[in-house]
C-alpha cells in the first residue's frame, strides 16, 4: 500500500508502508531508504 507522509513543514514523502509507530508516526519506504513521518490526512 502507498502512503504519504510529512517530514517537515513543506517536505512530503510518498512510498510503500512499512510500520506504524507507537507515536503514531508511519515509517515508509523508497527504494533502500526509510522514512519516517506523520501521515496525510485523507481527503473526502
Amino acid at each position: 500500500m502507498i502512503k504519504t507522509i510529512v517530514l517537515g513543514s513543506c517536505v512530503s514523502v510518498q512510498g510503500a508502508f512499512v510500520r506504524t509507530l507507537p507515536n503514531g508516526k508511519v515509517v515508509v519506504q523508497v527504494g533502500k531508504r526509510l522514512f519516517e513521518g506523520m501521515p496525510v490526512g485523507q481527503t473526502a
